[in-house]
């Protein structure tokens, strides 16, 4: 487990940068991106999925934000 913490004023501006550094780190096996989730540092053991958490037939992780609208993708989508 790494904690890297980052200064971003709301909760959504952190979602956006977690999701761009899942993405960067795509190509790095030990990383789980489908699992990464965020909290704010006062309130560690309240966490918020950046992807959602859906398992997809071939169970993979669904690749889409956190409550999102319409069927899970194993890509992203849009």
């Amino acid at each position: 487990m790494i904690h890297l913490p980052v200064a971003v004023p709301d909760l959504a501006g952190t979602l956006d940068m977690a999701r761009t550094l899942a993405r960067s780190l795509t190509s790095t096996p030990q990383v789980d991106v489908a699992g990464i989730t965020v909290s704010a540092e006062d309130a560690q053991h309240v966490r918020h999925w950046v992807f959602c958490d859906g398992i997809m037939p071939d169970r993979r992780r669904c690749a889409r934000k956190a409550d999102h609208v319409g069927p899970c993708l194993p890509d992203g989508g849009p």
